[in-house]
């Protein structure tokens, strides 16, 4: 049965679309989608008309035989509609577990297993497609189709009209909310937030969003899955700031969209922002509105910072860095201006926001944690989650006292920035930081969109490359820019689209690492 807390100290999602429309219910939002749930909407809507389609999918949910703290795994088409039901899930005390639209079936099969028989919240599109060949009635209690109908699944469509219901608030300390980590590393884990834990995650994002002073167009382009959509609409939202939400990132119709809507703020993936460097010198000038860039899924290289800040035309630009995690959200982090960015240090995330978060470095050999002899990272906030879901021993093994050690590893510099090195699963003993290899080449080899340097068959550290246009990669600029680095192997040229990625657009090291030594293997 669910409790209502005594007192208000969690970020209860589902509330956060009505609250903002009581303050500012005309601010617009624009999408560069239509979705597919409601296709009568279009593309522009009003925070007011957004709370209404919240409420109105909270009562249809309701009506499908959804109840609170039951489980609903929602896994459909790339689209804004998934915020749109995944709030609407949380608006009725249900937990929503967000599952990527980009998730092979056998992960979602193997994910839906491991949640013990949820409802499933999809759409035809999946059900033909990923989940075809999986027995999805024998892993769910029941399926719930956004649009259309099939057998055996409870429509949506047909529940048009359902009565509404008042917003159920769970007990601050219960799940509120499960999204999984990139899988970089194999089957994604399911992290489990609570309303507390997502207000801790909040504080950091709304000392962020108080530096922007003046009213801004925020275009965001994060996957609907991950918290962070969640959080930086539960702290845009109430600020009247417009919103461009943002399925695409192909850059020839971003530059479209960015010259219509003129944004001030852009927040996205690092590697979508590297995708977008050619739009640097785009005749429409998509950027040149921009006060602010924001990115906090992993480092960017310096070089993308310099050239996305020289392409704005506002008087002082701010690239905001944040370092944080699925487990714990915004942890550290730092701004450059065009001054500084094309000379940082590519391995300085910034530093601990006083009073929210903390890190400490913790020894993996008995060495005191340097440059030469990285430590574990170790951090603290109020925002980590409560557990992995249906792996708690697994999550209990990274909590030391109050300190969670995410995996990566790094320094402490003598100013105090965190420095990260790499992640320790994708540490080469012949190469000091691939990250550091990777942001010196990618600023001395302007040609290059990606580079990602993994450990080959013999542990040897190999450079996969991207260059722009897919055009062949001079040989002799290539032995220029790495002449005084530790040596690799000759470089492995593919395209950027068949680099495996995750949710958030990271690149999957080890999936890219046995990729290679699978061809070298058919190759011998």
């Amino acid at each position: 049965m669910f409790r209502i807390p005594a007192s208000n100290n969690g970020l209860y999602l589902g509330s956060v679309p009505q609250s903002a429309a009581a303050k500012n219910g005309g601010t617009l939002i624009t999408l560069d989608h239509d979705m597919a749930t409601l296709p009568a909407v279009g593309r522009t809507l009003t925070v007011a008309e957004l709370a209404e389609h919240v409420d109105d999918m909270a009562g249809r949910l309701w009506a499908a035989g959804i109840r609170p703290s039951e489980r609903v795994a929602v896994h459909m088409s790339p689209g804004f509609d998934i915020y749109v039901l995944a709030t609407a899930v949380a608006r009725i005390g249900a937990v929503p577990v967000m599952l990527s639209p980009a998730l092979e079936g056998e992960s979602v099969a193997a994910l839906l297993e491991r949640l013990d028989r949820p409802h499933l919240l999809t759409d035809g599109a999946k059900l033909d497609g990923p989940l075809a060949d999986f027995p999805v009635a024998d892993l769910t209690d029941r399926t719930v189709v956004a649009t259309g109908s099939r057998p055996g699944a409870v429509s949506l469509d047909d529940l048009a009209g359902a009565p509404r219901q008042q917003p159920v608030l769970l007990h601050p300390d219960e799940p509120a909310l499960m999204t999984h980590t990139s899988g970089t590393t194999g089957l994604p884990k399911l992290v489990v937030h609570s309303a507390r834990t997502l207000r801790g995650r909040f504080r950091p994002q709304e000392r962020l969003a108080s530096l922007v002073r003046k009213r801004e167009t925020v275009a965001i382009h994060v996957s609907y899955v991950h918290s962070r959509m969640y959080l930086a609409l539960a702290v845009l939202l109430p600020r009247a700031m417009p919103l461009v939400i943002m399925n695409d990132s192909e850059p020839a119709g971003v530059a479209e969209l960015f010259a219509e809507t003129r944004p001030g703020f852009i927040e996205t993936h690092p590697n979508s922002f590297m995708e977008w460097e050619e739009l640097v010198d785009h005749p429409r000038r998509p950027l040149a509105n921009v006060r602010y860039f924001s990115t906090t899924f992993d480092a960017i290289h310096p070089s993308t910072m310099d050239r996305l800040l020289r392409a704005s035309e506002r008087r002082a630009p701010l690239f905001f860095q944040i370092y944080g995690q699925s487990e714990c959200g915004p942890l550290v982090g730092r701004g450059y201006t065009r001054k500084n960015a094309h000379k940082a240090d590519g391995r300085c995330l910034g530093f601990a926001m006083p009073g929210v978060t903390n890190f400490r470095l913790v020894s993996r050999n008995g060495a005191r944690p340097s440059r030469d002899t990285p430590g574990y990272i170790e951090v603290s906030t109020a925002g980590r989650a409560l557990t992995y879901f249906g792996e708690g021993e697994r999550f209990d093994q990274q909590v030391h006292g109050g300190w969670w050690r995410g995996g990566d590893v790094g320094y402490r510099s003598g100013y105090g920035c965190l420095h990260l090195l790499d992640r320790e699963v994708d540490v080469i003993p012949t190469i000091h930081s691939t990250l550091e290899v990777e942001d010196t080449v990618l600023g001395r080899l302007e040609e290059l969109t990606e580079l990602v340097v993994v450990a080959g068959p013999d542990q040897e550290p190999v450079p996969v490359v991207c260059t722009r246009n897919d055009r062949p990669l001079e040989a002799e600029r290539w032995r220029a820019a790495v002449a005084d680095l530790t040596p690799m192997a000759e470089p492995v040229q593919m395209p950027l689209t068949e680099l495996p990625r995750t949710a958030t657009m990271k690149i999957k090291r080890i999936e890219l690492s046995q990729r290679l030594r699978t061809q070298e293997g058919r190759a011998s």
